[in-house]
């Protein structure tokens, strides 16, 4: 169950200290934070697909998807790739330093409603990182779910995010089959080679029991969305995090509007029926 924690200003961030920070590619890294009120911390609770605003003080403040899961309290893990000013100072960072960190704020997925189904996840590069969130919640809530198959692509081996989960943690978890495919690989790569898409041939997925959620470059949607409906599975059983440039956090700059929807307060999760009425969604 998520508790509601009140702030008496939703703009103001809550003060945080980075406990560990792990590389995981030459671009991405993933930081581990706490709160500094410890009662905030043992209190604050997300859903996966939720997106946290992280404050670099004098700097800025961006948006990430929180990659870590509300059944593992303690610490939130935000996944981050270097990529302007304020992820370049996010990047600099070492343990002790203190951010603020404000939210959680969009709807998540709705892993409550999908209980008792097989869940397709389908991945793109670091499409991963909120996707994570709902894997590792499903394999500490394993009976409420059914079997779970991941697919996984990216541009390079080495471009890979979450690599010991992947090769390790996942595939021996209890009913989780991971399949991983890249654009481009060397002599070394023993895997598939092709985009996402080409791993729907390796695996029969049951659409009648079966949600699928995906998350990944915008260029992959409508391939993946295509492969899905050729497989019979329902578009209001099609969740997709979308992902677009975000301010406040709670749907007053309309920053990152879509048609009549607010990304950042009626998602980013949609599902498929939704985005088709959503112009320029995908």
């Amino acid at each position: 169950m998520q508790v509601e924690v009140k702030r008496e200003n939703e703009y103001v961030p809550n003060l945080a200290v980075l406990k560990n920070r792990t590389d995981m590619t030459e671009l991405e890294t993933l930081f581990e934070f706490e709160f500094k009120d410890k009662d905030l911390q043992d209190h604050f609770s997300y859903k996966p697909g939720q997106f946290i605003q992280l404050s670099m003080f004098g700097i800025g403040e961006a948006p990430f998807s929180i990659s870590s899961t509300p059944t593992r309290p303690g610490t939130i893990e935000l996944g981050i790739r270097r990529a302007g000013d304020v992820t370049e100072a996010i990047h600099r960072l070492e343990p002790g330093d203190v951010v603020g960190l404000r939210g959680p704020y969009g709807n998540g997925f709705p892993l409550e409603k999908i209980k008792g189904k097989d869940i397709l996840i389908v991945a793109g590069g670091i499409g991963l990182v909120p996707l994570r969130s709902a894997i590792n919640y499903i394999i500490d809530e394993r009976e409420d779910f059914g079997h779970m198959t991941l697919f996984y692509g990216a541009c390079l081996p080495e471009e890979r995010i979450f690599v010991d989960e992947l090769e390790n943690d996942w595939p021996s978890a209890p009913e989780v089959d991971v399949l991983q495919t890249v654009d481009e690989c060397h002599e070394t790569w023993m895997g598939n080679v092709g985009v996402v898409t080409t791993l729907f041939d390796k695996y029969e997925v049951d659409s009648e029991n079966t949600v699928a959620l995906i998350c990944g470059p915008p260029v992959m949607y409508r391939f993946v969305v295509k492969e899905l409906l050729d497989l019979d599975f329902r578009r209001d059983e099609i969740y997709m995090s979308l992902e677009r440039r975000m301010k406040c956090g709670v749907g007053k700059c309309a920053h990152c509007q879509v048609g009549h929807k607010l990304v950042c307060k009626d998602g980013p999760v949609f599902t498929y029926f939704e985005v088709q009425r959503l112009q320029e969604a995908i």
